[in-house]
């Protein structure tokens, strides 16, 4: 089951007014048996890895906090994050190892037999692990106490509107809500409903609609000069977006129509000034886990800075005992974000190029001040900020061609064209966009801009209310239609979200 399935517009309904019509007390039995009841609808055998990584994180929780010993604290904690990420690593990371490993033995002419194993990629492992995993270590770290009541914290894990693409919620925002006895309301129902609507919106008509231009060109890359790659990479630059947000909206819709506020994943990152900017925008509750989790004790590793305070003695560079830290904790954490996205050297070579924006950001920023201060540059100029939202929309849309390639042969035909094919004819015919269809387009991605602005993000402030409620109008009336093509789209198998695929 989907969001954009005719089963989830019968699912949802339903669930929401057991809910309300409920005593409290058995709120969280009918919400955790809908949400396995949800998960269960892809493949039932699957159950089983949640439940086990459910009992192996909440069991760990509690021994946490009741030993004392330092030592066995530690153990507990490796204990769990290793069984936890052993089977996230186990079905998602077993053969892109394995291929690794096998290839680079034959480059040493070893002579070696592929090990590969038939597995399937459990939907949402990637994102009810993390949730996991945020729960012990702030429990061990003692921001938390651990949760006694194994009903509401299987809830947690698996709430369905998050269970499969995020957010990625932690404990301390979703633990105390899925308690709170709430009661229906209008204000909640109907900021819900629009979220909802402008979720469905961005994946029917944008998302969807943006897929096959995308496709013509990267399912055949030895064919696509360079007008097309940029043309292809710009439009997929706003499918992802409109893919991965429209789930998020809808997610957040459905929470917020029974009373729980899910975490903000999305603030218009492609408005973003800075690099650093983007990433406090883009999925924000994997980049506030990373942040977390992964930077911060990287940054702060004694061994790490110890070694920092050493090189810069020995250099007479200051800077270096606080800048090496920080650029290989910004380094691996971007290469593990990119090895979370897929089991693939595309989305690694994705993340770590990410990783070297942010270095380079940071490294350069002094000297980038003083260029500007010598050219007599306003840097709180709207033409500044123009510049500086272009350099890091188009570093982004380079990057992206590393991710959206099927392969790393393909992302070199890609690049090789990118920079030594620049025929212009043909670029439109071999997307299939004609006039229509980018006037459709365009069309689409205003709307979507609209809807983000007035239904996602809140009203913008200083609208006449006039001219606010015609276009409220007209993008309801957008919102019917794609309602309607997603009940069309319903019975011939709807098209699936990409992040599910992570």
């Amino acid at each position: 089951m989907t969001f954009n399935s005719l089963g989830f517009l019968i699912f949802f309904p339903v669930v929401a007014v057991l809910y309300f019509l409920l005593p409290h007390r058995f709120r969280w039995a009918m919400l955790l048996a809908a949400s396995y009841f949800f998960y269960m609808s892809w493949n039932p055998r699957l159950v089983f890895l949640i439940l086990f990584t459910t009992l192996v994180s909440y069991a760990a929780a509690l021994l946490l906090e009741r030993t004392k010993s330092r030592a066995l604290r530690k153990a507990w904690l490796v204990m769990a994050l290793c069984a936890c990420l052993g089977v996230l690593f186990f079905f998602k990371y077993f053969n892109f190892l394995s291929g690794t490993v096998t290839g680079l033995l034959r480059a040493f002419r070893l002579p070696v037999h592929d090990l590969f194993l038939d597995l399937i990629l459990p939907v949402g492992i990637s994102f009810y692990t993390f949730q996991t995993l945020s729960y012990v270590i702030d429990v061990y770290r003692g921001t938390i106490h651990a949760e006694r009541h194994l009903g509401y914290y299987a809830l947690f894990v698996s709430f369905f509107p998050q269970l499969v693409a995020g957010p990625i919620e932690r404990p301390q925002n979703l633990l105390p809500q899925l308690k709170e006895p709430h009661r229906f309301e209008r204000a909640n129902f109907y900021t819900g409903v629009k979220i909802m609507l402008a979720g469905f919106f961005k994946k029917v008509v944008v998302a969807d609609q943006l897929a096959s231009y995308v496709v013509a060109v990267y399912s055949d890359p030895a064919k696509a000069p360079a007008p097309a790659i940029l043309l292809a990479t710009v439009l997929f630059t706003f499918q992802v977006y409109c893919d991965f947000s429209g789930y998020t909206d809808i997610a957040v819709g459905c929470a917020r129509i029974m009373g729980v506020r899910l975490t903000q994943n999305f603030d218009r990152p492609y408005s973003a000034h800075t690099c650093h900017e983007f990433w406090e925008r883009w999925h924000i509750s994997l980049t506030s886990w990373f942040r977390d989790y992964v930077f911060f004790p990287l940054a702060m590793n004694k061994k790490l800075t110890r070694f920092a305070r050493k090189l810069a003695k020995r250099t007479g560079d200051r800077r270096i005992s606080v800048m090496l830290p920080q650029c290989a904790a910004l380094l691996v954490t971007f290469t593990l974000s990119g090895l979370w996205h897929g089991a693939a050297w595309t989305y690694v070579l994705w993340g770590a190029l990410h990783g070297v924006y942010q270095v380079t950001a940071k490294l350069t920023e002094k000297a980038r001040a003083r260029l500007w201060d010598k050219l007599h540059v306003d840097r709180q100029s709207r033409l500044y900020g123009c510049w500086q939202i272009a350099v890091v929309f188009f570093l982004g849309i380079f990057a992206l061609i590393f991710f959206r390639a099927n392969s790393v042969s393909d992302l070199g035909i890609l690049l090789r064209n990118l920079f030594t094919d620049w025929r212009f004819e043909g670029t439109l015919e071999l997307l299939g966009l004609d006039g229509t269809g980018v006037l459709i387009t365009a069309a689409s991605l205003l709307v979507m801009a609209l809807a983000d602005r007035l239904y996602v993000h809140g009203r913008p402030a200083g609208h006449a209310r006039g001219a606010l409620m015609r276009t409220e109008t007209a993008f309801y009336l957008t919102l019917a239609v794609a309602v309607s093509w997603l009940m069309l789209l319903a019975g011939d198998g709807a098209a699936a979200f990409i992040y599910f695929q992570f």
